[in-house]
């Protein structure tokens, strides 16, 4: 919308298409579009979360598995060994995400106290500064100038543009540090129990190994789908992707493994 217009303003035609009319009530009803769904990227901090943890407990403990198969042939010590790791690794990857996660706090805070000074110091400037931001994208005369009065009438709504569109930072949710923290850990502990079952239930090492490998490549490969999707990646890319870097570690970690124990 466009602030201090007398009348309702028209955007120009492109390529032939009608224009829109804009008043100032707002924006008008959504015209028609193409019959496809558009397929939009849906990547989130809870989606970031789950695949980290995720791809993390899907390939560590599988890898370790697979390596303390290649050295000795008994499953309650593979297990023993998988669930030390798990809990460790659950540990340290939800300790990680509760830093990183206040830390993007810490910094945004922090930017955002400095915008608010500079608004109240240096007003010219930051005015200016939002000026640049329309100017690259196309806005000139009345209309850029209409636009940066708009968004500078309003301290706060200034300083929250500034940092969206010039320090492209985004206000963090509260208590998100301790919620990614579960996250993580949470779903590192659920994807590693997937190559650790196989141990669990069988008492035969080789034939354990190999339920594992099937079940893990299995769930490597929908793991990677799902990342994909939710990703706005090629699906079948996305999921050939991440099994083969789980099958590379569990291959490297076995063959080791065996060169070690002779």
């Amino acid at each position: 919308m466009f602030i201090g217009s007398p009348c309702p303003i028209r955007c120009g035609s492109f390529g032939g298409m009608d224009s829109l009319a804009f008043d100032q009530s707002g924006l008008p009803a959504m015209p028609p579009g193409p019959p496809h769904q558009e397929q939009h990227a849906t990547s989130s901090p809870l989606v970031r979360d789950l695949v980290i943890g995720t791809a993390d407990g899907l390939t560590v403990p599988f890898a370790l598995a697979a390596g303390l198969s290649g050295a000795v042939a008994a499953n309650p010590l593979i297990v023993t060994a998988g669930l030390a790791e798990l809990a460790a690794g659950c540990i340290a990857m939800g300790l990680g995400g509760y830093l990183a996660a206040r830390s993007e706090a810490d910094r945004y805070a922090s930017e955002y106290r400095r915008e608010w000074d500079e608004t109240a110091d240096y007003p010219a400037r930051e005015r200016w500064e939002v000026a640049a931001i329309f100017h690259r994208q196309g806005l000139r005369g009345d209309t850029l100038q209409a636009a940066t009065e708009a968004i500078c009438a309003d301290r706060q709504r200034w300083v929250d543009f500034m940092m969206r569109f010039e320090l492209e930072l985004s206000a963090p949710t509260p208590g998100e540090a301790p919620r990614s923290a579960l996250r993580i850990g949470g779903s590192y502990v659920a994807g590693g129990m997937v190559p650790l079952l196989p141990y669990m239930l069988l008492d035969d090492t080789p034939r354990a190994l190999l339920v594992s490998s099937l079940v893990t490549g299995l769930a490597l490969l929908a793991f990677g789908w799902l990342r994909a999707r939710a990703t706005g990646m090629p699906r079948l890319a996305g999921a050939l992707q991440t099994a083969v870097i789980g099958a590379v570690a569990a291959g490297a970690a076995f063959g080791i493994a065996r060169l070690v124990s002779g």
